[in-house]
């Protein structure tokens, strides 16, 4: 038997507070079609709990009438008995009238509360930091919106009206029962405690397993998708057999838990069904011995009208009628302990998305587009490519602060996990226009420089100031308004291309897309493509090369046309010839820009005005190209190939 995932506890259970939440949230929802939902179900129960008191009214009236031998029956109780079968049938035709409404109105209720539990959930996952995403897996994610969900689906239009049924029918019919006889009943409440027990026991090992089965389900489908991102590295180092190995160790994890899981829900319903086939034996055994022993009847009816009477056939018939209905819908609702753990199980895994802390954001500098009136800014609704910063000061007045893009940072130090330094003491000083570019090995903080310039993270110790403000106090989504970045990696979705580019700013106009385009020399090849600018793309872009794909992202980043650009391996996945066309374009996006550039190949970092080289999370040399050549150290050495930056 393969292990447990790691931090998975055998011995958690489903907690309540996740269905009380699930309820509360429905009715949330729909505050009126709920309500009105469960009164047609209860209506529609408290019906069908009915026909075993018509049948003691017409076996009594028939007992009455069949003590006179010389007595027509049929003709002298047809007076009292037809009008008991109209009312009765009249009763279910409502009832399946109510039972029509709840069900078209469980159909809105249902769908339209998952519609709009996925709404929250991905508006909750856009307010997420990237650490989150760097966490947990990307299938594990995708799975709550699926698998998880679905589990909910199924406890709002199956479980929950079940249970509201069955609960509704059980309680009917016990009131029956107690108005009927007491000694009776009692021996369908020793049944019942069996019943009880048995379902504690079994429900609580199938829950515990529900939950490790739903955890197992989330990493299966994360390791999938984890191995379908990586299908051409898998064959391209024939590693089929090993991937095939770990899946079947993931998959003998969800078949254990799974297995478990039906294992003890599945024999519930045939125990709790032959439990109650005993007790209807039971019933019978009693009920006899009553009527033979002519043992007096006591129950509400006999107390109230003080009538006190050997027990009769037309009490015993009937509530052996009714301990069938009784249990019958007591396993309904042991059954039901199936779809509520699964579901619980899903709800939490969606609460745990939920109520993660959101990405922090206590920036209040907004900003804002803004021109020139007598010499000073003035704010303004119009694209005017003059940025400002909106400074509110605590006594009420407000700075308007040209964007030039002067960003220095100060003795900053940062760890992504607490005890392993990433950057120590790094300082970066980044005057309006420059192009400063960061050169060292894999890990040495590159990147890292960056991501916290974005605030993606925020540093541990130090300052970084953006024209002469803390970044803290900018708002995170005007801060990154302000930075283009191209990353190495590219990310493409599904659209157009022309939509694809216009991601960089959506109230961008076709004409400046194509001029973004020229700038970063995609036009020549999507002119070419089938469709041209309206040429589809789907998956990532597949049906692009690398290449290209990197150039529409850099088109993308053109288009935003922010003071700030941010250039992570952009040219990584380009051809030498490619890239220097992409060179020229991206010279001139570069004009009046500060520039960040990261970059392996020296031969694009050459002209930056300021080189930085990083080992370790630490700045070892600064300057230009020419300056770190003359001082002959590491880039030095890196320049001339002494050794390579890896």
């Amino acid at each position: 038997m393969s292990k447990l995932p790691r931090g998975m506890s055998t011995g958690k259970k489903i907690n309540p507070k996740s269905l009380a939440r699930v309820i509360k949230m429905l009715f949330k929802a729909y505050p009126v079609l709920v309500p009105v939902t469960c009164a047609c179900i209860i209506i529609s129960s408290v019906v069908s709990a009915i026909p075993s008191l018509f049948l003691e009214k017409v076996i009594s009236v028939i007992e009455k009438f069949g003590k006179n031998p010389g007595v027509d029956t049929w003709n002298t109780a047809k007076e009292q008995i037809i009008p008991l079968i109209i009312l009765l049938a009249s009763l279910y035709v409502m009832s399946i009238i109510f039972m029509t409404l709840y069900s078209q109105f469980l159909a809105v209720i249902t769908q339209g509360f998952l519609s709009k539990l996925r709404t929250k959930m991905f508006a909750k996952m856009q307010t997420l930091p990237i650490k989150y995403f760097d966490q947990n897996k990307h299938g594990d994610i995708m799975s709550r919106y699926t698998n998880d969900i679905d589990t909910l689906r199924q406890l709002i239009s199956q479980a929950i009206p079940s249970m509201l049924q069955a609960g509704t029918i059980v309680i009917s019919v016990m009131c029956i029962m107690l108005t009927l006889s007491f000694w009776m009943t009692i021996v369908v409440l020793c049944g019942v405690v069996a019943m009880v027990l048995v379902s504690k026991k079994i429900g609580g090992g199938s829950a515990k397993y529900f939950i490790r089965q739903q955890k197992s389900v989330g990493k299966t489908e994360g390791y999938i998708q984890e191995m379908m991102n990586g299908q051409k590295v898998v064959k391209v180092f024939s590693h089929e057999p090993q991937t095939k190995a770990e899946f079947d160790k993931v998959n003998d994890e969800l078949y254990n838990d799974g297995f478990k899981a039906h294992a003890y829900a599945n024999c519930l319903g045939p125990i709790i069904m032959n439990i109650g086939n005993i007790l209807y034996v039971l019933c019978a055994v009693a009920g006899g011995v009553l009527f033979v022993t002519e043992t007096t009847n006591i129950g509400f009816r006999a107390i109230f009208t003080a009538t006190f009477v050997p027990i009769t056939v037309s009490v015993i018939v009937p509530f052996l009628s009714m301990t069938k209905q009784f249990t019958g819908n007591l396993n309904q609702l042991s059954q039901q302990i199936n779809a509520i753990a699964m579901a619980l199980a899903g709800a939490e895994r969606i609460f745990e998305l939920m109520d993660s802390e959101p990405e922090d954001d206590n920036g209040y500098v907004t900003l804002v587009n803004a021109r020139e009136e007598n010499g000073e800014l003035v704010e303004t609704s119009e694209r005017t490519g003059i940025w400002a910063w909106k400074h509110p000061h605590n006594d009420g007045t407000l700075t308007l602060t040209r964007l030039t893009g002067d960003v220095v940072m100060t003795e900053v130090d940062f760890s992504y996990v607490e005890g392993k330094q990433v950057l120590n003491g790094v300082s970066v000083y980044a005057k309006p226009g420059q192009k400063v570019a960061f050169v060292g090995a894999t890990g040495a903080g590159k990147t890292t420089i960056t991501n916290l310039i974005n605030r993606f993270y925020d540093i541990e110790d130090g300052k970084i100031r953006y024209d002469g403000i803390n970044i803290n106090k900018i708002k995170k989504s005007d801060l990154r308004r302000s930075l283009g970045i191209v990353l190495q990696e590219t990310n493409l979705f599904t659209g157009s291309v022309m939509d694809n580019i216009r991601y960089g700013r959506l109230d961008a106009t076709d004409e400046e897309c194509i001029s973004a385009a020229k700038l970063a020399g995609a036009d020549d090849f999507i002119t070419r493509l089938p469709d041209g600018y309206d040429t589809m793309l789907s998956n990532n872009g597949a049906n692009l090369s690398q290449g290209q794909r990197q150039l529409i992202s850099i088109a993308r980043a053109a288009v935003a046309d922010p003071p700030v650009m941010i250039l992570d391996e952009a040219t990584s996945s380009i051809d030498t010839r490619t890239e220097a066309i992409v060179q020229r374009g991206m010279d001139k996006l570069m004009e009046g820009r500060t520039v960040f550039v990261i970059a392996h190949r020296l031969s694009t970092v050459m002209n930056s005005d300021v080189i930085m080289v990083l080992d370790k999370g630490r700045i070892i040399e600064r300057g230009s190209h020419k300056e770190l050549i003359a001082e002959k150290g590491t880039y030095y050495q890196l320049y001339t190939g002494a050794f390579e930056l890896e």
